[in-house]
């Protein structure tokens, strides 16, 4: 049976559709996109930080994957592997884990870097350049091929690097200063 792939005009035409399915979609260009399936490493590091934030935040303040956050450009619309909402977000998301650009941006966002030169240039520059772009204060890149974890916080309007940390270093958190993790236990989390 063939698929008739709906073309969207804008975003609200978007989030007014449901295929039926659980499925994630970027929307570009109007088309619908699916999103691949995460790797068990990245669901790994990114479920350790999610204990880990819970722990400290309350589990409503955490959300993994499944949380849609609205940005400019293309894709209109992006998946973090990790996000921190603030507290007004819990009651705005109760009908759609959507966060959209006319309300408060998440406090800080996690991406796990997939391997390869698409999925590095996806995360370092164009992810980067629409969470800036959406205003959200913290935005970390964990590099499981580099053993990093760049944090960058946003100054005036752009992102500046607080660190790299790598092995032992303990990772520095502009939003969370009492987050006691090295990069170590978080990027073995996924071993």
């Amino acid at each position: 049976m063939l698929r008739i792939k709906p073309h969207f005009q804008n975003f609200e035409e978007y989030l007014s559709y449901d295929d039926g399915t659980d499925y994630l979609y970027e929307l570009f260009n109007g088309e619908l996109i699916e999103v691949p399936p995460e790797s068990g490493l990245n669901v790994s590091i990114a479920g350790f930080l999610f204990v880990q934030f819970a722990l400290m935040l309350g589990h409503q303040r955490v959300r993994g994957h499944g949380l849609e956050l609205e940005v400019r450009g293309e894709p209109r619309n992006r998946f973090p592997d990790l996000t921190i909402i603030r507290e007004t977000h819990v009651q705005q998301l109760s009908h759609r884990n959507t966060i959209r650009l006319s309300m408060e941006p998440p406090i800080l966002l996690v991406e796990v870097v997939s391997p390869g030169e698409v999925q590095h240039q996806r995360d370092y520059v164009a992810k980067r350049q629409q969470y800036q772009d959406a205003g959200v204060p913290e935005y970390w890149l964990i590099d499981p091929e580099l053993q990093t974890i760049t944090v960058l916080e946003l100054q005036n309007d752009q992102y500046v690097e607080v660190g790299r940390f790598r092995s032992n270093d303990r990772i520095l958190s502009p939003g969370f200063p009492s987050l006691n993790l090295t990069a170590e236990q978080v990027l073995s989390a996924g071993a």
